[in-house]
C-alpha cells in the first residue's frame, strides 16, 4: 500500500537558512509542509540576520532549524565517534572521498553531523539546493537517499570543477529550476543520467505579491534593482545606463536592494558619474521592507551577465511592475519580449537605457506589460502550483 501523504518525511540541507538572498527556500519549505510533507531543515550556517530584523515566518523557521556549525563541539565529536563505531567502512569511504577537495575535511565534518542528526530524527532522504558537496558526502556515509536542486549558472560555467556529473550520479533524482538548467544538466552528466532529471520551476505567491498602484506620470520615475551586489549581476552596466538617461535630462531614480562584495565599487562608480542624488543603496532588506520598495517602483531592471531563474523578476511581475532584463540563461523563460516585459542584450548599457526610456515614455506600454506579466506568473510561476508539482516529484520518486 502506498504511504499516505502525511507519512513522507524528508530533510532539507541548506547552506544558510533563513537568508535574505534565498527567501524562495523558506517559501518552498513552508508550502511543502502545507501539502502534507514533513520537512525538517538543517542549515550549515546560522541565519544572516538577528531575529529582530527577520519576518515572523523567518523567526519561526530559525527556532526549528538544526544549525550544524553552532551545535557545539561535544555534539560534533559525538556524531563522529558514533558514526565511526557504527559505520566504520562508510566513514572511511566518506573521508577518502572528502580528501579529494580542498575544503573536504570541513565538508566531511559537517556531513557526519548532518547524517547523525538525520538518524536521530528518523529521516532517510535529504534534499539540497545548489548541489551541496556536504549532501553528497551524507549519502556516501549514511544509508540515506539524496536529491539535489540545481539553479545555475555558476555550476554550469565549470561543471567539471563543481563535480556536477558526480553529484548527479550520486543522487536519486535531480531537479532543475529552469528548462535551461535541464539542458545544461543533460550536457554535463551524460545520457544515462537523464532519467533522473526533473524540471521543478520556482514560483511566488500571487496573494502576497499583489498589483501595486499604477502611476501614469511618475516624477521621478522609480526603478528598483533587487539582488546581490556582485560582478555576475552586472550592476555597473545599469549605472552606465542611468548616467545616459540623466544626461538626457530625465527625472529618474534607481534603488539597489541587496548587498555584496561590489557595494564599494558600485558606490564609487555612482559618485564618479555624479549620480549620488538619483541612485541609492538600500542594503539587505527583509520581505516586508522589500514589498514596500516594490509598491513605490515604476519598473524593475536587471543587468545580469548570468542568471538562473530570478525569483525577484517573478515578484515584480506578480505586482504588475514592468521589467527590463537581459536575455541570458533562464530569463527568457519568464519574460517574453514586448509582451510581458522587455529583453535586452546582456552587457549593453545603451540598449538597456533605451529600454528604460521606452518604459518611461509610454505609460500604456507599462500598464500592458505589467498586466500581462501578472498573468504570466499566475499561469506558470504560481508558488502553490509549482510546489505541488515538487511535492508530487518527491512522492513519486521516494515511494518508488
Amino acid at each position: 500500500m502506498e504511504p499516505s501523504r502525511s507519512q513522507l518525511k524528508i530533510a532539507y540541507l541548506l547552506s544558510q537558512y533563513p537568508a535574505v538572498n534565498h527567501v524562495f527556500m523558506l517559501r518552498e519549505v513552508r508550502f511543502l509542509r502545507q501539502l502534507g510533507i514533513d520537512v525538517q531543515v538543517a542549515s550549515i550556517r546560522n541565519p544572516d540576520r538577528d531575529p529582530g530584523l527577520m519576518t515572523t515566518a523567518e523567526r519561526e523557521e530559525a527556532q526549528s532549524t538544526y544549525y550544524v556549525k553552532s551545535s557545539g563541539l561535544f555534539q560534533l565529536v559525538l556524531a563522529h565517534v558514533h558514526t565511526l563505531v557504527s559505520r566504520p567502512v562508510c566513514y572511511a569511504r566518506g573521508l577518502a572521498g572528502a580528501l579529494r577537495n580542498l575544503y573536504g575535511l570541513f565538508y566531511f565534518a559537517e556531513a557526519v553531523a548532518v547524517g547523525y542528526w538525520m538518524k536521530r530524527q528518523g529521516l532517510s532522504h535529504v534534499h539540497t539546493h545548489y548541489a551541496s558537496a556536504v549532501g553528497v558526502l551524507v549519502g556516501r556515509i549514511f544509508p540515506v537517499t539524496l536529491s539535489i536542486a540545481v539553479h545555475g549558472p555558476a555550476e554550469f560555467q565549470d561543471p567539471a570543477g563543481s563535480r556536477l556529473a558526480e553529484k548527479v550520479q550520486a543522487c536519486l533524482f535531480c531537479c532543475a529550476i529552469s528548462q535551461y538548467g535541464v539542458s545544461q544538466l543533460k550536457y554535463a552528466c551524460g545520457y544515462p543520467e537523464w532519467p533522473k532529471l526533473e524540471l521543478t520551476a520556482l514560483g511566488v505567491d500571487p496573494s502576497e505579491f499583489q498589483p501595486r498602484p499604477f502611476r501614469a506620470s511618475p516624477a521621478p520615475f522609480e526603478i528598483i534593482c533587487v539582488g546581490r551586489l556582485a560582478a555576475v549581476k552586472g550592476q555597473h552596466v545599469l549605472i552606465a545606463a542611468m548616467a545616459a538617461l540623466v544626461q538626457e535630462g530625465r527625472h529618474i531614480r534607481l534603488r539597489f536592494a541587496g548587498d555584496g562584495p561590489d557595494r564599494a565599487a558600485l558606490r564609487q562608480d555612482v559618485e564618479h558619474r555624479g549620480l549620488g542624488d538619483c541612485v541609492s543603496f538600500e542594503g539587505n532588506v527583509n520581505q516586508d521592507k522589500l514589498l514596500d520598495l516594490y509598491r513605490e517602483s515604476d519598473a524593475m531592471v536587471l543587468s545580469s551577465f548570468a542568471e538562473g531563474l530570478p525569483v525577484v523578476l517573478m515578484e515584480a511581475m506578480a505586482m504588475e511592475i514592468p521589467c527590463a532584463a537581459p536575455w541570458v540563461n533562464g530569463i527568457p523563460e519568464i519574460v517574453t519580449h514586448a509582451t510581458d516585459g522587455l529583453l535586452v542584450p546582456p552587457g549593453d548599457a545603451e540598449a538597456l537605457a533605451r529600454a528604460i526610456g521606452r518604459l518611461m515614455d509610454d505609460a500604456e506600454l507599462r500598464r500592458t506589460l505589467g498586466q500581462n506579466a501578472r498573468l504570466k506568473i499566475l499561469e506558470k510561476f504560481d508558488l502553490r502550483r509549482n510546489t505541488e508539482h515538487l511535492a508530487d516529484v518527491f512522492r513519486r520518486r521516494l515511494n518508488a
